[in-house]
């Protein structure tokens, strides 16, 4: 090792050691002036969640980033015992019910995911679209078709699109940002539109619990806020523009293309650890068949509507079915085993970044940050300017605690009174109240559908978000206008 070498190091590690030292000097002195009652916070509420948006941007170090946030609102909110309670926010979040959920899907998806690759079943679906995509405009397009097509559930669309479509983009030299993109933008969009899908079941469910619809009616009643969700529409007409060239790829996003033009890598540095892959280059196998593709994800998709869209019970009726499948076609039960396993720890990151996102999110819930905003920006609401405020806060929440769902179970019991109060229509607004859900989640740096994504496309998390938001805002501005003219419209 040179001299300079070591200097640097030392150099680094000294800065290193400044940096969190102040760090944690100023985490100290806000936790100890403070108020002592999170009641009483009201702005000061919003300060973890400035500096996770500040931090992530300076750093681009999602992980960290989330953790610091999380332990500055455990300090504000319980000052010397914040230890404790930051090691029980993270424990229950990683053992709640929803969080099992996703490390059992999420997991086995990776499962599913590595047998397809290693049978040779995504390199034949590979080689069989290439035939008909023969130019990146129309691999570009497959994808978004392939997303929308598996639109009865986001983690299904993102996670089994980017494991398809990402090789095939590969071969076209499209940066795995744009292929993120378009997977994303295809997935929440096109599920929230759909009547026949999870999020369909389970606004719906939230809608009849809030007394909008009769019990068993939860899709026919969720149906009628489908032409109110104007984002998810804005989402998936900008994105197909963006595909054709009609909106040119510019900031970010421009800035991929040109790497890759210049003969740089197609994924952004980082992206291995968080690809589903294990960041690994496609493998040209012996004896590659397209059954082994579609009969594993047909099965897949299928139990999953036959369990009444339970994610939980398709993937795991076609992890059964898959090693029956395999196994007569000659792989060891110890080898399925392996790839399953390979998979699932290809899945680690991810299901890091989720369990600190919603231990995050728990601990600004904690300090009264989302009541905060919803206090503020419907202090002297009118009817007229309901359904752009509602959007507006419940997107920005959404954007800074990345909760998806959760963010639905908290938002439509606050918007239902408060618009029968105002004269409004319920119905309206959830559907208000869902497109703000998807906005949030689509431009949210942790969120679980940008996470999955990034792992299904094999792309650096931060590089995704960084890409996709410009293009989140503009059909997110395309929708504040339509629900400020829809204010006046409709009252």
């Amino acid at each position: 090792m040179t001299t300079l070498t070591k200097l640097t190091k030392d150099d680094k590690v000294r800065k290193n050691m400044l940096f969190y030292g102040i760090l944690i000097i100023s985490f100290i002195i806000i936790g100890f002036l403070v108020p002592g009652d999170p009641t009483d916070f009201g702005i000061i509420s919003a300060i973890p969640a400035a500096f996770l948006i500040i931090f992530i941007f300076k750093t681009k170090r999602i992980i960290e980033a989330l953790t610091l946030a999380l332990l500055l609102t455990t300090i504000m909110g319980y000052k010397g015992e914040f230890f404790g309670v930051f090691n029980e926010i993270i424990l229950e979040n990683l053992m709640n019910e929803d969080m099992a959920w996703l490390f059992i899907v999420c997991g086995l998806m990776g499962g599913i995911v590595a047998l397809v690759e290693s049978s040779g079943g995504g390199y034949a679906f590979g080689s069989w679209v290439i035939q008909k995509a023969k130019t990146p405009k129309s691999s570009m397009l497959w994808t978004a078709i392939c997303s929308i097509f598996l639109s009865i559930d986001d983690y299904l669309s993102v996670l089994t699109t980017g494991c398809a479509m990402t090789p095939i983009n590969d071969r076209h030299k499209i940066p795995r940002e744009m292929t993120a993109y378009i997977v994303d933008s295809a997935a929440a969009p096109a599920c929230v539109l759909n009547p026949i899908s999870t999020w369909a079941v389970f606004i719906g469910g939230l809608m009849v619990a809030n007394g909008l619809g009769e019990p068993g009616q939860q899709v026919l009643t969720y149906v009628k806020t489908i032409p109110y969700n104007f984002y998810a529409m804005a989402a998936l007409v900008v994105l197909f523009l963006v595909i054709i060239g009609v909106i040119p790829v510019f900031g970010p996003m421009k800035r991929a293309f040109e790497r890759v033009q210049a003969g740089g890598p197609l994924a952004p540095p980082g992206s291995e650890r968080i690809d589903i892959r294990g960041g690994k280059e496609q493998e040209v196998p012996e004896n590659p068949k397209l059954r082994n593709f579609f009969v594993p994800m047909l099965v897949l998709i299928s139990a999953t509507i036959f369990f009444e869209f339970d994610m939980q019970m398709g993937v795991v009726a076609a992890i059964g079915f898959n090693f029956v499948w395999f196994v007569l076609q000659g792989m060891s039960p110890e080898g399925f085993v392996d790839e399953v396993l390979r998979g699932l720890k290809n899945m680690i990151t991810p299901l890091l970044m989720m369990v600190l996102a919603f231990s995050f999110a728990d601990g600004c819930e904690r300090i009264g940050f989302m009541e905060y905003v919803v206090d503020v920006a419907t202090e002297h609401i009118t009817l007229q300017y309901l359904p752009l405020t509602v959007f507006l806060v419940f997107a920005f929440t959404e954007f800074i605690m990345g909760i998806n769902w959760g963010m639905y179970i908290i938002a439509i019991p606050m918007v239902v009174p408060i618009t029968l109060a105002l004269g409004g229509d319920p119905i309206v607004m959830v559907g208000v109240v869902a497109a703000a859900g998807v906005w949030g989640s689509h431009c949210c740096f942790y969120s679980d559908a940008t996470i999955l994504t990034s792992a299904g496309t094999g792309c650096e998390n931060f590089r995704h978000a960084i890409t996709q938001i410009p293009f989140g805002f503009i059909a997110g501005i395309i929708a504040a206008i339509g629900y400020l003219a829809m204010g006046f419209i409709l009252y």
